[in-house]
């Protein structure tokens, strides 16, 4: 019999989610309960986007939770290399095998000639979709038009009638038309796959049984069957598990919950809580018990157990749980706990220089820098009151910075002052203008030890946090604003 392998694929473009964190333990657990091997390879074929920081982030962060692997880019493997930026000679290779075999094409449209098409069929009201003009082309043109160094992608030939019926392990056969794909593109211009060819390449290569990804995939999930077909490959168990969502049931996003798994871990959670807690998003023990540890899931787990409805990520629910296991803790654990998390050497340390100078009894230490341990802050309000800007202005140069400091990948001093500099100049304002505003918003305070040190020492996951707070403290973002000041934050340099 087979051996069933799972894998995670997340791609290093960003902090580190809990939906990756959340699909990762299910992988895992429905390996491990078949005598399994889970793996994680690392989707980075997006050259802009994608940093080795992210990467590590992405492996710390899976770790702190008690989510391992067996093979992977930091452990190694019989099946790397683990990265898809160091497998380009692979799917060089398989890209032209379809080509050969006319099961893929090179296009030279450009860019251009796409944007009116797609304008053209959506005002028509078509479904906008590549309309085949270089599947016709004559195969001299094409040689003569590569050899002259043409730019070009190789899209993948798709049918235009009937149905794919894509076997799913949760809900039965699923009939998606072939009228609604594209003629997906396969390789890029700057040589690089596209996910659909570098998945299906690597799952195959790797030996993956099974593949439990999330439901945002289903609709295009004809397009990597027939790409199975095309290769003569046996394609494995697919099971689209269901989205986290808000509360509010829209799609889980940053903008109305924390999805970052390291805010979890800065914020004080216990990881064997935050485990727990993501074990019950769609899925449930057999005794319907809300607590119980990974070993137990593992032990227990049944697809069969995992429910369609959105399942809800909730602040509240989550805090609650964290609390059952906190108070289980035996004293001596809580203040090892609590030691790792903030009151460790390496943490104070940090913070102490920027305290010393301003201290004149360690009593005074807690007032001046306890939001150092702290999650939230809880400013005035008053504190937003500005003597040269509005209070619209103030939550737009709040939200500009905000976003400014979401891109941000290098959390040092210098590049937070940076994009904080980059936005009040975009405003014609001064750098003393918006300071006051994250001295309120990241300490809680008027005034207290540097705010830009602060912002480096406590961490991007509470920087944001914090800002998010303050603006929704002032009155918030409506989605016209939001529309209008992400025209305003493309045009910041």
């Amino acid at each position: 019999m087979k051996t069933v392998r799972t894998r995670i694929a997340p791609s290093p473009t960003g902090d580190p989610h809990v939906g990756t964190a959340y699909i990762a333990l299910f992988n895992m657990c429905f390996a491990r309960q078949h005598g399994g091997e889970f793996i994680l390879r690392i989707e980075d074929t997006d050259q802009l986007r994608s940093t080795r920081e992210s990467e590590q982030q992405i492996f710390d962060a899976l770790r702190w939770l008690g989510i391992e692997w067996s093979e992977g880019p930091d452990v190694g493997g019989p099946h790397g290399p683990y990265r898809q930026s160091e497998r380009g000679e692979i799917y060089k290779k398989y890209t032209q095998e379809l080509v050969d075999k006319g099961h893929a094409f090179h296009c030279f449209c450009t860019s251009e000639r796409l944007d009116k098409l797609r304008a053209e069929q959506t005002e028509a009201k078509q479904t906008p979709r590549y309309d085949g003009l270089c599947r016709s082309l004559a195969a001299d043109e094409v040689k003569q038009r590569l050899a002259a160094g043409e730019p070009n992608v190789v899209r993948m030939n798709v049918p235009t009638e009937g149905v794919c019926v894509v076997p799913d392990m949760l809900r039965g056969d699923v009939e998606i038309p072939w009228d609604r794909m594209d003629m997906q593109v396969l390789m890029k211009t700057d040589g690089l796959p596209t996910y659909f060819l570098a998945n299906v390449v690597d799952d195959h290569l790797m030996g993956i049984t099974h593949v439990l990804r999330g439901e945002e995939w289903l609709p295009s999930a004809p397009k990597l069957i027939l790409l199975y077909e095309y290769f003569g490959w046996e394609q494995p168990e697919l099971c689209y598990m269901p989205l986290l969502r808000n509360p509010d049931k829209s799609k889980l996003s940053k903008r109305k919950n924390p999805t970052s798994i390291t805010f979890y871990e800065r914020m004080g959670y216990l990881p064997q809580a935050m485990l727990n807690y993501l074990g019950r998003m769609g899925w449930s023990m057999p005794d319907e018990r809300e607590k119980f540890t990974l070993d137990e899931m593992i032990e227990h787990f049944d697809l069969k157990r995992v429910s369609l409805g959105g399942p809800i990520f909730d602040l509240e629910k989550l805090s609650w749980l964290n609390g059952q296991w906190m108070r289980e803790l035996s004293v001596d654990d809580f203040i090892a706990g609590a030691q790792k998390w903030a009151f460790n050497s390496d943490y104070v340390k940090q913070i102490a220089p920027h305290v010393q100078g301003r201290v004149e009894t360690f009593s005074q230490i807690a007032p001046l820098a306890g939001f150092f341990f702290a999650g939230g802050v809880s400013p005035d309000a008053a504190l937003f009151e500005h003597k040269k800007l509005s209070t619209d202005q103030v939550r737009q140069v709040m939200q500009l910075i905000l976003w400014k400091l979401e891109a941000l990948r290098h959390w040092q001093k210098d590049n937070i002052t940076a994009c904080i500099q980059a936005v009040v100049e975009h405003l014609e304002l001064k750098l003393r203008d918006a300071m006051p505003l994250m001295f309120a918003a990241i300490t809680g305070q008027a005034s207290s030890v540097s705010v830009l040190d602060a912002m480096e020492i406590i961490g991007p996951d509470l920087t944001r946090f914090r800002l998010r707070q303050a603006i929704e403290l002032i009155g918030g973002v409506s989605k016209k604003e939001n529309k209008e000041w992400e025209k305003l934050f493309n045009a910041i340099k």
